[in-house]
């Protein structure tokens, strides 16, 4: 059984495919980045609204921004993406090609901008629409919509839909990976197929032409002060991307651990370490503020009475739920704390009469 199964892990002398667990495992590095990263901006925005309110709104621009300076620098530097450098692996052209260019040499033009925009763009527009698709689903839950609205009629088509689109990508995937096991591909992903390259594993010289590469750069007499400008900004993107890499190099260690700690199987054993009291009402809050009813069952938004209570579990005021809704909804703040406060802090509160 291990002499069949030793291909996957080992390859022959003379092939350089990388095994599919380091290709599985350079995809996996860049999707659990993304989720640490996340965390560590909520815990910053949630340490100060003010201020770092904007981080934790804008997180999925601002990550995308700082994917394209990252890839960018290793797609033109190493010939592959920042999770492919970090296992020693190189993309390289499938036509057009008789012997291996060095990483160094740079991916042509044409492979270069596909290989960028379906690094970065893809995992982001993936991100926007399972994120519309479970905004969708709660406003489905709550009747936000008339029944008889066409809009609602459409998004419950489109709700049907997906899991079957969603199917088939990752259906489309795994045939790939499957038939990359099998020796029948040269790509364990449609996204190198579509961006027409294939990816190999490091020569010594290439590991010696990017030892090189960084160790200095070929000086020039009498540069042109164009040049100069040029070089400078090359400078400066590349210490960026240089040291962006470096920082997450250094944190793919607690990737793991991160990953275990805010697992759903480790929950309650969390809960039971940082069980804190109930924490007071805020400080700041005025109690003859004109934002709180002086009856408790009005909503401090629409002045009237409460419609399906609900709770913000960031400050503990309860609302109607279109009121509470609609406002973090368009603001992603309590209304009366201006604690940061997202979709899923809203807790629908059950009474006997209801």
């Amino acid at each position: 059984m291990a002499e069949l199964g030793a291909h996957l892990t080992a390859a022959s002398a003379g092939d350089d495919r990388p095994s599919v667990f380091e290709a599985v495992a350079q995809d996996s590095l860049m999707a659990a980045l993304k989720p640490a990263l996340r965390h560590m901006l909520k815990v910053l925005a949630e340490s100060n609204p003010g201020r770092y309110g904007f981080l934790w709104h804008w997180f999925d621009e601002i990550y995308v921004l700082l994917d394209v300076l990252l890839q960018q620098h290793y797609l033109a530097r190493c010939s592959a993406s920042f999770s492919e450098n970090f296992y020693s692996l190189k993309r390289i052209p499938i036509e057009g090609c008789r012997q291996q260019p060095l990483a160094t040499a740079g991916l042509p033009k044409r492979q270069h901008w596909k290989s960028l925009l379906l690094l970065v763009l893809v995992p982001y527009l993936k991100g926007k629409l399972e994120k519309l698709v479970s905004t969708l689903r709660e406003e489905d839950e709550y009747s936000i919509h008339p029944p008889s609205s066409s809009w609602k009629r459409f998004y419950r088509a489109f709700l049907a839909a997906y899991p079957f689109v969603n199917m088939t990508w990752e259906g489309w995937f795994l045939i790939q990976q499957l038939c990359y096991i099998l020796g029948k591909a040269q790509h364990h992903s449609p996204m190198l197929r579509l961006a027409g390259v294939r990816l190999v594993r490091l020569t010594a010289e290439d590991i010696l032409a990017l030892e090189k590469k960084l160790g200095g750069a070929s000086s020039h007499p009498t540069p042109s002060i164009k040049t100069r400008v040029q070089s400078a900004v090359r400078k400066a993107l590349g210490t960026i991307a240089f040291s962006l890499s470096t920082g997450l190099s250094i944190s793919v260690f607690f990737l793991q651990f991160l990953d275990w700690w805010y697992s759903s199987e480790n929950q309650e054993t969390i809960k039971s370490l940082t069980a804190l009291p109930t924490p007071p009402p805020p400080v700041h809050l005025d109690p003859s503020s004109t934002l709180l009813p002086k009856l408790k069952t009005v909503c401090p938004l629409c002045h009237k009475t409460r419609v399906n209570a609900t709770a913000l579990s960031t400050s503990g005021f309860v609302f109607c739920y279109r009121c509470a809704y609609g406002y973090v909804k368009a603001y992603q703040r309590c209304p009366i704390t201006g604690y940061a406060t997202e979709l899923q802090h809203l807790v629908k509160l059950y009474s006997p009469e209801s």
